[in-house]
């Protein structure tokens, strides 16, 4: 008796689907991944040789207390009010925005004042306006 010998199929995996997977991955880690690029620029900075330039010695410096009580170059004003301050600006610049606007407050001052003092100088037009600092001492 002859019997009829099956055919053995070949055993393979299938590596469509792994590879498939494997680009899914590598899409994804590339898209969630931010790439940061670091541009350095190098500049060279002119000299000059000579005196250094007089500053200008006018300004109108606005001083706000812990208590939002404002003092506009060195005259204490009878109240925190947003009109008082305009007043006190505009009669000590002369309408003269090119002055430079400089707003000290102490560190303990709501942040309302600071706002209305700047908020005054830019309807007054200042484009000069700073803001002072006390550089922090290391020890």
């Amino acid at each position: 008796m002859k019997f009829q010998r099956q055919r053995k199929e070949e055993v393979a995996i299938n590596l469509t689907p792994l590879i498939d997977v494997v680009f899914l991955l590598l899409i994804f880690f590339m898209v969630s991944t931010t790439f940061t690029k670091e541009a350095h620029l190098e500049v060279e900075l002119p000299s000059a040789s000579g005196e250094t330039a007089v500053e200008d010695v006018d300004m109108i410096e606005v001083v706000i207390n812990k208590n939002g009580q404002y003092t506009v170059n060195q005259r204490v004003l009878i109240n925190s009010q947003a009109v008082t301050l305009r007043r006190a600006v505009e009669k000590l610049s002369n309408n003269n925005n090119k002055l430079p606007f400089v707003v000290t407050a102490d560190a303990a001052t709501p942040h309302e004042y600071v706002v209305r003092a700047m908020d005054i100088a830019g309807q007054l037009g200042f484009q000069k306006l700073s803001i002072t600092t006390q550089r922090d001492q290391e020890q």
